[in-house]
């Protein structure tokens, strides 16, 4: 995609610059960082008992997926408690490398 489909693509605001930022971290590292995530979002039919809610898979999700979803919850902009206190502390390098790991997971 050249810089130019992807300005219109952002002015035309089908793409978000969060949806562009794939992440260009390191899956390697971010194994260790992702392993709280996983111990959630990595178990078939795992669902949360209070409140009650299916918690999703997120393997093989788009990088710039995860990275934008760590962000809003650690900088309040997703709700939700048990989020963002699992991402509160994490930097923009950290929410990269986890967001490479899990893309790089299958489904």
């Amino acid at each position: 995609m050249t810089k130019h489909m992807i300005c219109a693509l952002l002015m035309s605001g089908l793409i978000t610059a969060a949806a562009l930022a794939r992440a260009d971290g390191n899956a390697a590292a971010g194994r260790k960082e992702a392993e709280t995530c996983m111990g959630c979002h990595a178990i078939e039919g795992y669902f949360n008992v209070y409140p009650s809610y299916h918690v999703p898979r997120i393997g093989g999700q788009q990088a710039g997926y995860v990275a934008s979803a760590l962000k809003a919850y650690r900088d309040g902009g997703r709700k939700h408690d048990t989020m963002h206190a699992n991402a509160s502390n994490l930097s923009d390098d950290m929410i990269a490398d986890i967001a490479a790991y899990v893309s790089s997971q299958g489904k």
